[in-house]
């Protein structure tokens, strides 16, 4: 399964190589990865919650989607949990397909809904004390188009 959700940084270097290397006829590959964003220059870290099990679960179901819905030879899923500082990778995601159209289509997909609807649950912590983080009406937007 190509699914991970580990506490641990990775490399995405590493990773998108080690993905790339093993995309057996692709001819295209996207990748994308999420960092931990700073808007008002006052977070300290984030935190992001998930219930082990219940979430590889829903990803590795959200993954098998990707797969049926799009000609992909493979699609790769990786979200961080802990306490994550300001510029570090949460989370990213990998898709190869023979033609870009579908690397793209898909990766969005599995982005969209990792914003929207991934059991995962993030606290900001900043100087003005912690806050969760809530859903925003334009990841919900971009949701619906799938």
């Amino acid at each position: 399964m190509s699914v991970r959700v580990q506490s641990a940084p990775f490399d995405m270097g590493d990773e998108v190589r080690a993905f790339t290397d093993a995309a057996q006829g692709a001819g295209a590959v996207v990748t994308f990865s999420g960092l931990v964003r700073d808007e008002g220059g006052t977070l300290r870290a984030m935190e992001i919650e998930h219930y082990p099990g219940m979430t590889e679960k829903a990803l590795a179901k959200i993954r098998e989607k990707a797969l049926a819905r799009w000609s992909l030879s493979d699609a790769l899923i990786i979200h961080r949990f802990g306490a994550l500082n300001p510029g570090e990778q949460i989370m990213m995601v990998a898709t190869a397909s023979r033609h870009r159209a579908d690397a793209f289509a898909a990766a969005e997909f599995l982005m969209d809904y990792l914003k929207s609807r991934a059991p995962f649950w993030k606290k900001e912590l900043g100087a003005d004390g912690e806050d969760w983080v809530a859903a925003k009406s334009e990841d919900e937007a971009a949701l619906k188009r799938w």
